[in-house]
């Protein structure tokens, strides 16, 4: 039967009956759309895969292929079973790809092998994506649909009427972006069984790792097997292995099985894979899915229990709102479960006999949406992938601020995992974590400089403690790494340290606390109060920004709109500057902890929202990085929520909607899907601290049950509109009581509180008074 396109699926989701009435808690998954953020840079992973799983099948292109699949209208070069999702720079994994097809006049010379000449484009109505299972269809008629276990792939691939031909299948020994150092694989002649490995690169990280594969086939006899290189392929030798070659000459090459077709002309595959070995890739198969011409549907049964088992602590009462709304607040939710993923029983360096979590990508991006999200949603996971973290630490020591494919990845800020630990200790995630070693391994990152920080750790130590500030062009004779972003890394070392200082106080080291709670405050000190901004030859009229500062104290300078979308893009390689991936303007905001202090500098509350405004309107401000998340609530520290509720309409759903480009941009494992989910629900979290930011919800009422208490915390609006023109808080209770402040704890997820918010048409003075506003430390 053929399987309904996506735009089929967007249809079935926008002619549900009238949902104004009723919670949507039946079959969430009929509100996800795997295909959101396909193109316009959103490189998420369409395919099938379960929560956190390994195994991640989908078909590869070369068109808009970080993720695997883009519904771009490239071509399909093949389907690989493991994949990463929504990560920037080069395509990540999409190693050992199968490809099907029928060669001409049934002569093998005539099979095409190469990457280049066996692309097919894809027909785009056939396309179909939901929750654990993917299907296609290719120009040559070949019909693949796909779905997996933990860690293994199940394919189908329908022949057109194969009129006598043997069709064949080959697999490739590279992986999306042709990282391999070497590889090999040996075809059994019996039953086309393969087996084998390669060395890769990870696509942004140090190092190399291994990665085995066993691939099986079923429901049609074998014709004849062999191996290829390049474009001839021959059915001696059966083996193969193949290296960089001669000055690094990529050589294309893998194994191929031809097929008597049977009556279905189907040919079905199964493709396990593991970190250690091959002999274990084939355990996992074999046991994951024993019988393969049985198990598909199966399968894709048990992989959307397990969606909808995760999902169901969500419930939505959406009183009118957009239709297309819902399908992204519950995309969103479900790509925040993607990535990290559990490869426990698959880290070739050690066993601790836990739960181990890898791919991290990266936590720069993640922890300021994503991993207080899963602490919300999934929190035996998140507590997990703490724990992986810290057993990082132990064996590699040092946290990663990014690690993929069991390697370290590179570090683009501060020591981000810091944060992620101690937003977990503030929130009370566990009694498992061990607190006392996080503590030792936050200590290591602030005070230990590694001798190369690029990906892990921090650099410049010696002059954050000498000068109280990352000096631009610093010297640091200690460690090495790439010596920019000193404006970025003050910042966040800053935040960094404020973190540890919270966890050194709950654990009863007062003088740690005293002397990171300083260290905290160390952002003033790149604060240049006479620097100017100039945008079109033209003063903006603001005066105060921070620059970059020389180890002797004169200061250096960086155009405060650089590294914004009104000039150009900074990276760690390309245009190296004083701050990552976001300009001096958007730095400006980046004092999570002592934001009351940075009102103060810029002149007070007026001149604060005057600052925020002109930022979010004159094109610097750019959604679709992670920087930008917590400016859109700012005004709420400046006594003026309702600001906050005007700001996120001007980006939800502009920016964020259901669509194939759906996101503004690189959903970063999640993190943009987690932004609009908290912003959808109305309680945005400032990562690292107990405290979420009310704002009205964009639905009438939503609930949480917690996963771990069972405790169900609901968000109700009172005068609800869907055309939101009743958008500012007027007053609000907690528990039936009344509450003014703009803020609220974890508490209400964990104790199951009910927050009612009535609204009104114009902003009114809840959460204005200084007593209500969020917290936030001053050295005074």
């Amino acid at each position: 039967m053929r399987r309904p396109s996506a735009t089929t699926l967007l249809q079935v989701v926008s002619s549900v009956p009238s949902l104004s009435a009723a919670s949507i808690t039946p079959d969430a998954l009929s509100f996800i759309n795997p295909l959101i953020g396909t193109t316009n840079g959103g490189n998420v992973f369409a395919g099938a895969t379960l929560p956190y799983g390994l195994a991640k099948a989908v078909a590869d292109v070369d068109g808009q292929n970080t993720g695997g699949f883009g519904m771009d209208g490239s071509n399909v070069t093949g389907f690989s079973s493991i994949h990463d999702s929504g990560t920037g720079g080069k395509p990540s994994l999409g190693n050992f790809p199968l490809f099907p097809q029928v060669c001409h006049d049934d002569d093998l010379n005539n099979c095409m092998f190469r990457i280049g000449d066996r692309k097919t484009h894809y027909k785009m109505d056939s396309v179909f994506a939901e929750p654990g299972q993917f299907g296609i269809q290719l120009e040559s008629g070949i019909q693949a649909n796909m779905t997996v276990s933990e860690h293994a792939a199940l394919y189908k691939f329908k022949f057109p009427d194969s009129k006598g031909n043997h069709p064949l299948i080959l697999l490739d020994l590279t992986d999306l972006w042709q990282s391999r150092q070497n590889a090999s694989v040996i075809v059994d002649e019996k039953s086309g069984r393969m087996v084998g490995n390669g060395t890769f690169l990870p696509s942004f990280g140090a190092g190399s790792y291994q990665l085995h594969f066993c691939v099986d086939f079923f429901g049609a006899d074998v014709h004849d097997t062999g191996v290829w290189v390049n474009n001839r392929a021959g059915t001696e030798p059966k083996h193969i292995y193949v290296t960089r070659g001669f000055n690094l000459f990529y050589v294309e090459s893998g194994g191929f099985v031809r097929f008597k077709p049977g009556s279905d002309d189907t040919v079905t595959t199964r493709v396990g894979l593991s970190f250690k070995n091959y002999e274990q890739a084939c355990r996992n198969a074999e046991k994951e899915i024993p019988d393969p011409l049985k198990n598909f549907d199966s399968l894709v049964n048990a992989a959307q229990k397990e969606w909808r088992d995760k999902l169901g602590p969500i419930s939505v009462k959406p009183g009118g709102a957009d239709k297309d709304l819902l399908v992204s607040f519950w995309s969103g939710a479900y790509r925040n479960m993607i990535s990290p993923q559990n490869y426990t029983g698959e880290n070739p360096h050690w066993d601790t006999g836990f739960p181990y979590f890898d791919s991290f990508y990266c936590i720069w991006d993640s922890f300021r949406a994503q991993h207080p999200l899963l602490t919300v949603l999934d929190p035996e996971a998140q507590t997990q992938m703490v724990q992986s973290l810290l057993d990082m630490y132990k064996h590699e020591g040092w946290l990663p601020d990014c690690h993929m494919s069991m390697c370290q990845g590179w570090t683009q800020g501060g020591s981000n995992a810091d944060v992620v630990l101690v937003d977990a200790y503030v929130k009370n995630l566990s009694s498992t974590i061990d607190w006392e070693l996080a503590l030792e391994a936050i200590t290591t990152d602030a005070e230990t400089e590694p001798l190369e920080w690029s990906h892990h750790g921090r650099g410049g130590l010696q002059s954050w403690r000498k000068y109280n500030y990352i000096p631009y062009l610093d010297y640091d004779p200690l460690g090495f790494g790439t010596n920019s972003r000193s404006v970025s890394r003050t910042l966040e070392y800053a935040y960094d340290d404020f973190c540890l200082a919270t966890l050194a106080g709950g654990l009863g080291k007062n003088d740690m606390q005293k002397k990171y709670m300083r260290r905290s405050m160390n952002w003033q000190n790149l604060w240049k109060k006479d620097q100017t901004s100039i945008i079109r030859g033209k003063d903006a009229g603001f005066q105060g920004f921070f620059q970059p500062k020389y180890m002797n104290g004169t200061w250096g300078f960086q155009d405060p709109i650089a590294c914004s979308p009104l000039a150009s893009f900074c990276s760690l390689t390309g245009n190296p500057s004083e701050t990552f991936e976001a300009s001096i303007w958007q730095y400006l905001f980046y004092v999570p902890h002592a934001t009351s202090s940075l009102i103060t500098l810029l002149g007070g509350d007026v001149a604060f929202v005057s600052r925020l405004d002109f930022f979010h309107e004159s094109g610097l401000a750019d959604i679709s990085n992670e920087p930008v998340f917590l400016t859109a609530y700012l005004y709420h520290h400046a006594g003026r929520p309702g600001l906050s509720a005007e700001r996120i309409h001007q980006y939800i759903p502009s920016s964020f909607n259901n669509s194939y480009g759906g996101l503004p941009g690189n959903d970063d494992s999640g993190a943009m899907g987690a932004f609009l989910f908290f912003s959808v629900v109305g309680l945005f979290p400032v990562a690292g601290q107990n405290v979420y930011l009310i704002n009205p919800s964009f639905f009438e009422e939503i609930s949480i049950k917690h996963p771990v208490t069972g405790k169900k915390a609901t968000v109700r609006n009172v005068n609800f509109d869907a055309g939101y023109k009743h958008s500012y808080i007027q007053k609000a209770t907690v528990n039936g009581k009344p509450w003014t402040k703009s803020w609220i704890g974890h508490e209400f997820f964990t104790e199951g509180w009910t927050l009612e918010l009535t609204l009104g048409k114009n902003e009114s003075h809840w959460g204005q008074k200084p007593g209500d506003r969020p917290p936030s430390w001053t050295s005074s």
